[in-house]
This record gives structure tokens, sequence and C-alpha cells, in this order.
């Protein structure tokens, strides 16, 4: 592969995936609105851009073959804060990637597109749409266009619905945890695989409680190797008993399905921040 584009290459997950990403084609170009990312990897540019500006997404995806499309604000927030990153911002990568020509978008989507429903449905990646906050609702949106610049465009899309791709600090994470190594390769099967049309999976690694049925995504060829049940003991023996009528325990968003619409979510939660350094 020619040039691969990187959205979201400042944040913690795309740091992981800054690496393997250039070992995969001949140029990397990493985007985000910082100033700069550290040091560069071999094969590897880095250019400033805006998701909200449609201009700066044509350029970035000149030439490009696919992109993985992980910028975004990264929390809950007042829907006009979410609306130039994540709704605009998805609009120009598929708009400036169906008009470059590129075959595929690879997007971080999120488990929060459907996280109102109670994790006693074991769901699938057909289930419907149902957000938990302004967050999850522009994920729904992103899945939406990426099915309908296929159905129109013929433009592919993989949809990673990431479930909770950080540290094991609690018990819904025991379920819903992606390791980084996992993480890698669901990008990797998702650029690979030859034929993706319109597809959902989740992102989640092959934990023995994992809340999720990703069985009908099986053909892009992820088997994930990390187990979450190796914290389980501590993480359990740390928790205290659970609230079963509280919505960030009972729905598939966790603390996200409990927050009142336009508040963080992640200010709830104990993420560690391990963003990889160059």
């Amino acid at each position: 592969m020619k040039k691969l584009v990187l959205t979201g290459a400042a944040g913690r997950l795309g740091s992981y995936l800054r690496e393997p990403l250039t070992m995969m084609c001949d140029q990397l170009v990493s985007t985000d609105i910082a100033d700069d990312i550290g040091t560069l990897y071999d094969g590897e540019t880095y250019a400033k851009a805006d998701l909200a500006s449609l201009d700066d997404m044509m350029r970035a995806l000149e030439g490009a073959d696919m992109v993985v499309h992980m910028g975004a604000y990264a929390d809950e927030g007042p829907f006009e804060k979410l609306l130039g990153p994540n709704f605009i911002g998805a609009y120009n990568i598929w708009e400036a990637a169906a008009r470059n020509g590129l075959r595929r978008v690879v997007y971080g989507s999120s488990i929060h597109a459907v996280g109102m429903h109670p994790k006693t449905d074991f769901i699938d990646t057909e289930v419907r749409h149902r957000p938990d906050t302004f967050y999850g609702l522009a994920k729904c949106f992103a899945e939406d266009l990426g099915s309908l610049y296929w159905d129109k465009r013929g433009l592919e899309s993989v949809h990673m619905r990431i479930l909770s791709c950080a540290q094991v600090t609690s018990a819904r994470a025991l379920g819903s945890w992606l390791s980084y190594d996992d993480l890698i390769q669901l990008v990797q099967r998702s650029i690979e695989t030859p034929v993706t049309g319109f597809a959902v999976v989740y992102g989640v690694s092959n934990n023995d409680r994992c809340p999720v049925d990703n069985s009908k995504a099986s053909f892009l060829g992820y088997r994930p190797k990390d187990n979450a049940e190796q914290f389980a003991e501590q993480i359990l023996a740390e928790t205290p008993p659970l609230d079963p009528r509280d919505p960030g325990n009972t729905c598939h968003g966790g603390p996200f399905a409990a927050v009142e619409l336009g508040n963080s979510g992640l200010a709830t939660m104990k993420i560690v921040d391990d963003t990889k350094k160059t």
C-alpha cells in the first residue's frame, strides 16, 4: 500500500497505531490539531489538520489508499462542542475520501452508539442504534454515513465499536477491555481484508466476560488474544457491591449511560494516561 492516513495521531489510541501502520505502507501521514506528535517513525510524516475543515481533509487524504479515522473529541460534552470534530469531521472524512478515490475508511466507532442496551442483552453487530450520549449519537451518525457512502458511492468502511481500550481499572472493564495489541490487530485486519463493504465489528479482547457477540464480523479474521480475566481477582476484591438500579452498571455504555447529556463521562472513570511516547 502506498499511502495511509491516520487521524487522531496525537491521541492515546493513535499513539499505539502509528508505528504498526508505518509497516503497512510506503508513507503514513499522521494528522491531528496538535502542533507536533514527537519523533516521527521511518516512513511517517505529520500534517496538522482540523477535522472540521473539508479543505484540510482534502489535502491530507490526497493520494491515499485508506484512512484510519480515530480523531474526535473523545468524551461526552455539549452538542455544540462535538458538532465540529465529531459530526462535521466525520462528514469531511467520508466526503474527502470519496472525492480522492480512497477505497476504505477504518473508523474508531464506539460501544456508546448502542450504549443504552441492557448488559443482560448479548447484543450483536446488527442491533439497533441506541446511543447513550451526544458522543454516542455522533458514532451513530458516522456509522450511518459509512452505510450511505457504501450504498451510494462504493466507499468501503469498517466501523470498530470499541468498548474500552484502556488499562483495566473497573469491574466493567473485565468484560469490555480491548488491549492495545488487540486494537492493533483489529486495525490491521480491517485494512488487510480484501473486501469489507460496510462492516461493523466490536473492538473487544478475548475476555471471559465479554458482553457482546462479534460472530457476524468473523470474516475480518479478527481473533483477539488477550483476556482481562487476569485482572479479575484484584479488581473484584477492590470493588464494592454495585447498585443494580444504576444504568452505569446495567447498560453497555457504562458510566456514559448514567451521566446527564452534555456532562463528561470520562470524569467518572479512572482512565490511566499511558500514551505511547516517541
